[in-house]
């Protein structure tokens, strides 16, 4: 019968990845008196405060969105709703040209 051949590739070609891998280990937290002391250790400075959001819409840049997004789910629908009416009636075009013919076909036996 047929049995698979599996390929004898001496040398590797490509980057070989190994398939354990390990992280690294998480870097020592230094502990700070709370008191002033006397040892010679700089405090980290503070991380900076996050801001807001990114992006600040006034009133008429709301407006402008929604009335954006309600244009596209208009526009959308409008194309959904006529590809789907295009389809109906091709559908009943067959479906009509169907019965013609078949009453042409059977008419022509009867004679």
């Amino acid at each position: 019968m047929i049995r698979p051949r599996i390929p004898a590739n001496p040398l590797p070609t490509g980057i070989i990845t190994p398939l354990i891998t390990t992280t690294p280990a998480p870097a020592p937290v230094e502990q700070h008196h709370t008191a002033a002391c006397a040892c010679q250790h700089t405090t980290p400075a503070p991380a900076p405060a996050a801001s807001g959001p990114a992006a600040r819409l006034s009133p008429a840049g709301v407006l402008a969105v929604v009335g954006g997004g309600a244009a596209v789910v208009l526009v959308v629908g409008a194309v959904l709703v006529s590809m789907l009416l295009a389809v109906a009636i091709t559908g009943a075009s067959v479906a009509v040209c169907a019965v013609v013919l078949r009453s042409l076909l059977n008419d022509s036996r009867k004679r």
